[in-house]
């Protein structure tokens, strides 16, 4: 069986599980490793990789989930390895994420999916410069949907409901949509809730104009950073 090496500056509960299925945590020894997954902060991973890199075996594939970190950024220390870049979603953890992914070859994309099939939907894009993209919108994306439960709640509260009481019909709203959009097309599900004339589309009327603009400018400033903290 191939030997997994993952580098990591902390002790988790899921690299503690990872080592009881057999992979190396933060080896000394890099000769026998096949498959790096590189989980440091994209300023550190430089100083990461001087560590393990003069041991590392030629075939050995490099796995990185860190934003914004190119694959040629990537080639200029680790010369002509095959190369995966992952962005998962912190929904992972509970084995029901999603993970954009690109690699420079049929191996790397192999050994990447074979890591993040099992507790995600794995999502290839065609281009390094599109896992930037997913980092804007699906890396980052779950902390824009609690920022929009959380302030529909304040919303209700607004109204008259009581902190608990908004933030439990906020939360369970949505969770319950979401669950219905794991088979349903988002259009077919708003024209099911959003009779002619009723309260939703009142409701939509006064978001819709507003939440694409919001949410470009939202990857937009995202991407940004992404691409900035690569460098």
């Amino acid at each position: 069986m191939p030997s997994l090496g993952v580098l990591t500056p902390s002790a988790k509960p899921l690299t503690g599980d990872a080592a009881a299925d057999g992979a190396q945590i933060n080896p000394q020894d890099f000769s026998a490793v096949s498959r790096v997954v590189l989980a440091v902060k994209p300023a550190k991973w430089r100083e990461a990789a001087q560590g393990f890199l003069a041991q590392l075996p030629a075939d050995a594939v490099i796995i990185s989930v860190m934003a914004g970190v190119s694959i040629s950024r990537l080639a200029e220390t680790f010369g002509a390895r095959a190369i995966a870049r992952v962005m998962p979603t912190t929904a992972v953890s509970a084995a029901a994420g999603v993970a954009a992914c690109f690699a420079t070859g049929d191996n790397a994309l192999k050994a990447a999916h074979a890591l993040f099939e099992p507790i995600a939907t794995v999502v290839d894009v065609a281009s390094d410069d599109l896992v930037d993209v997913a980092t804007a919108l699906s890396g980052s994306g779950a902390a824009y949907a609690y920022a929009f439960v959380r302030d529909l709640a304040e919303a209700g509260v607004r109204q008259g409901l009581t902190q608990d009481q908004a933030i439990i019909l906020s939360r369970l709203t949505v969770a319950g949509a979401l669950t219905r959009m794991r088979a349903g097309e988002p259009n077919a599900l708003i024209a099911e809730v959003a009779s002619p004339g009723g309260t939703t589309e009142a409701g939509l009327r006064v978001l819709e104009p507003e939440l694409e603009a919001l949410l470009d400018r939202t990857v937009v400033a995202a991407l940004a950073r992404a691409r900035r903290i690569g460098d």
